[in-house]
C-alpha cells in the first residue's frame, strides 16, 4: 500500500477518510441541534414567566401609584409640639405645601394641596409667620393657617422717606430689639448684603414696604431682609443699568431720591422736585435744603432757624455745592424713578405752601419764590406750633 492510499484509507475498513469524517460531523451537528431546542424550549418558558411576573408586578406597582395619587400620604390628628413656618407673599397651595412638608408639618404637599383645594377660604391665606404643629393632618393646617390666633411675629409697614435712625427705633418697637442691636447690625455691611454701591451705610438701603417679621429673627437678620428688598427692586428695574444711561453712579441715583423722596409730598410732585434738582445742579447753584440740614441735626421740624443753617457738615446744602455725600433717608419705587426721570420743566424753586394737605408749588422766577413763600408763612401762621 502506497501512501496514497493510507491516506485515502487511514483506518483499513475500506471506506474513504473524507466519508467516516462526514458522518461523524454530522451526529455532531445533530447533537448541538437537540441541545439548541432544549435551551430554546427553556428560554421561552423563562421569558413567559418573566413576562407574567413583570407585569403582574407593573399592575400591583401601577395601582399603587394611582392610588397614591387619589390619596397622597397624610397625617392624622392635630398634631403635637410647636414649630413656625413662614407663607411668603404670593404663594401658592403648592408652595405653601412644599413649605410645610419641608418643615415636617405635613406629610406630603400633595395631600396638602388635595385639602387646600377643597376649603373655598383657602386662598385668602395670608402671608405671615404661623405658629404650627408638626404632623398635622393637612386639613388641620389648612385651618390652622386660616385660624388669626395662629399668627405669629410681627406685621410693619415701613414708611417711605425714614432715615435709618428713625427705623430702628420703629423696629425695636415693634419686636422688642434693642436700638443699639440694631446700629451694631448695621456696622455690618458684609453681614447685610449691601450692594458696593452703597459705600458699607446702610442709609438709603433699607427698602420701606410691608414686612413679615421673623419672631424668632434677629436685628441682623430684620435689616438683611430689607437690604434684599432693595436689591430685588434694584435688580427689577435694572439700577445701574438706568443709572448708566442716565450719566449718573447707582449711588448717585439713590442719594437723588432720597431727596426728592424727602421734600416731595403728593407722588406727582417727585418727578418736579426732581428736574428742580437737575437745574440747581446743571446752573451751579447751591441746593439749599432744609431737609438736609435737619439730616444733619438728626432732627424734625418745619422750621429751620438761620443758626440751623450755620451748621458745618457736608450734608449742609446751604452751605456746600451739590448733592450730599450721601442719602438721607429711604427713598420709595416713585422717588427713584423720579431721580431717573424727572419732569420736562423750568423749575428752580419749590416750597410746600401748605404742608397739611401736602400741596407743593414750583417757581422759576426769585419773584415767584418770594410770592410762594410768602404763602408758606401765612400757614405757618394758621398753624402755630407745626
Amino acid at each position: 500500500m502506497n501512501d496514497l492510499d493510507l491516506f485515502s484509507d487511514p483506518y483499513g475498513d475500506g471506506q474513504p477518510y473524507d466519508e467516516r469524517y462526514g458522518r461523524r460531523d454530522q451526529r455532531r451537528v445533530r447533537r448541538r441541534q437537540k441541545r439548541r431546542r432544549r435551551n430554546g424550549r427553556a428560554a421561552a418558558l423563562f421569558a413567559m414567566a418573566f413576562l407574567v411576573a413583570v407585569f403582574g408586578t407593573g399592575g400591583v406597582l401601577g395601582y399603587a401609584w394611582l392610588d397614591n395619587k387619589r390619596n397622597p400620604p397624610d397625617y392624622e390628628g392635630q398634631g403635637t409640639g410647636n414649630v413656625t413656618v413662614q407663607v411668603k407673599d404670593g404663594a401658592s397651595g403648592s408652595m405653601i405645601g412644599a413649605t410645610l412638608e419641608s418643615h415636617r408639618v405635613v406629610k406630603s404637599a400633595r395631600a396638602f394641596v388635595k385639602a387646600y383645594n377643597k376649603e373655598s377660604r383657602a386662598p385668602s391665606i395670608q402671608p405671615g409667620f404661623y405658629q404650627l404643629r408638626l404632623r398635622m393632618s393637612s386639613a388641620a393646617a389648612v385651618a390652622l393657617l386660616l385660624d388669626p390666633k395662629s399668627r405669629a411675629g410681627n406685621q410693619i409697614t415701613v414708611p417711605e422717606g425714614r432715615r435709618a435712625v428713625e427705623l430702628y427705633e420703629l423696629l425695636s418697637e415693634k419686636t422688642g430689639i434693642p436700638v443699639k442691636e440694631f446700629q451694631a447690625a448695621a456696622k455690618k455691611p458684609e453681614a447685610l448684603g449691601l450692594p458696593p454701591y452703597a459705600g458699607g451705610k446702610v442709609e438709603g438701603y433699607l427698602y420701606p414696604g410691608r414686612y413679615d417679621l421673623d419672631p424668632n429673627g434677629s436685628a441682623e437678620q430684620i435689616l438683611k431682609e430689607m437690604v434684599a428688598r432693595f436689591n430685588e427692586q434694584a435688580q427689577r428695574v435694572d439700577l445701574v443699568g438706568k443709572a448708566r444711561e442716565a450719566g449718573m453712579k447707582p449711588a448717585t441715583v439713590i442719594t437723588l431720591a432720597s431727596l426728592v423722596q424727602a421734600e416731595g409730598g403728593k407722588p406727582s410732585d417727585l418727578p418736579k422736585i426732581s428736574r428742580v434738582i437737575y437745574n440747581r445742579l446743571e446752573k451751579g447753584m447751591k441746593l439749599q435744603f432744609d431737609t438736609t440740614v435737619l439730616y444733619a441735626l438728626n432732627r424734625r421740624t418745619l422750621t429751620v432757624t438761620n443758626k440751623d443753617l450755620e451748621v458745618d457738615s457736608p450734608y449742609n446744602t446751604y452751605r456746600y455745592k451739590g448733592l450730599p455725600p450721601g442719602p438721607i433717608a429711604s427713598p420709595g419705587p416713585d422717588a427713584i424713578e423720579a431721580a431717573l426721570r424727572p419732569e420736562e420743566g423750568t423749575w428752580l424753586f419749590f416750597i410746600a405752601t401748605d404742608p397739611t394737605n401736602k400741596l407743593t408749588e414750583f417757581a422759576t422766577t426769585e419773584e415767584e419764590r418770594v410770592r410762594l413763600e410768602k404763602k408758606f408763612r401765612a400757614w405757618q401762621k394758621a398753624n402755630p406750633g407745626q
